[in-house]
């Protein structure tokens, strides 16, 4: 469902992204997981076409993001750290808006917003002003909207910042359910109780590189640890692989 092949992203002499290549079917939620400014985010942007690769190719349900680009982003939902949205528009509206992007008829449109307005708690608020939201709430506006076209892919950036542990919770089971159905999660975290939680496989990105892939307990293993502590291990495959380039931006 989603295939990254030898993606690079230089910014003039620094490379923030080096020779990524990975897979993910469909049907899984995997983990992306690094130290501030490994490439997560960068990676993360790529996929979602909103910095073009400097080498390397992103493949999203078959589509080339580079070819179809318009294909790609049809079956794709983003839903960024920080989401974008209109404070002067109710959160119905927002998601009105959303579809009419994505040429939902207006039936379709209807029927969508109000099932993820009640999926995600918010169908008491969806007609008042985004801008007396919590950002918890304006959270799962950004998420609602992500969801809205039925995307087969989802790649998302630090999902659960900001939101209470209820909200939390919540958004864990929604993307359990998705991926029931067949729907691939690209998700980057910092959370590494969330990543071994929820997630199938588990990739570790440290100066751009890719230097593991895979579950928790196989994660475990090439780390030549016991413990049962996920961040013990994410310590020490990040030190095994300390470069000359540590601490640039991601």
């Amino acid at each position: 469902m989603i295939k990254l092949i030898h993606l690079t992203k230089r910014f003039g002499r620094l490379i923030a992204v080096n020779d990524v290549s990975l897979e993910i079917p469909a049907g899984e939620i995997f983990g992306f997981l690094g130290p501030n400014g490994a490439g997560k985010t960068t990676t993360i942007k790529m996929m979602a076409g909103i910095l073009e690769p400097t080498e390397g190719t992103v493949i999203i349900d078959g589509k080339d993001l580079a070819e179809d680009p318009v294909g790609a982003k049809q079956v794709t939902g983003f839903i960024p750290d920080r989401g974008f949205l209109y404070e002067k528009l109710s959160g119905i509206e927002f998601l009105e808006f959303v579809t009419s992007l994505y040429g939902m008829d207006k039936r379709r449109s209807e029927a969508r917003i109000r099932e993820l307005l009640a999926l995600f708690e918010m169908d008491q608020w969806g007609g008042d002003l985004i801008e007396s939201y919590s950002h918890g709430m304006k959270q799962r506006i950004v998420m609602s909207a992500a969801l809205i076209h039925e995307p087969k892919v989802i790649v998302v950036d630090e999902p659960m910042v900001g939101l209470d542990p209820k909200g939390a919770r919540l958004v864990k089971t929604i993307f359990r359910s998705l991926v029931s159905k067949g729907v691939s999660i690209f998700m980057s975290t910092h959370t590494l109780a969330v990543a071994e939680e929820i997630c199938g496989r588990i990739g570790i990105i440290h100066e751009g590189r890719l230097i593991a892939v895979g579950t928790a307990s196989e994660l475990r293993q090439k780390a030549g640890a016991e413990e049962h502590d996920l961040e013990l291990v994410f310590l020490k495959l990040t030190e095994d692989a300390h470069g000359p380039n540590a601490g640039r931006p991601g």
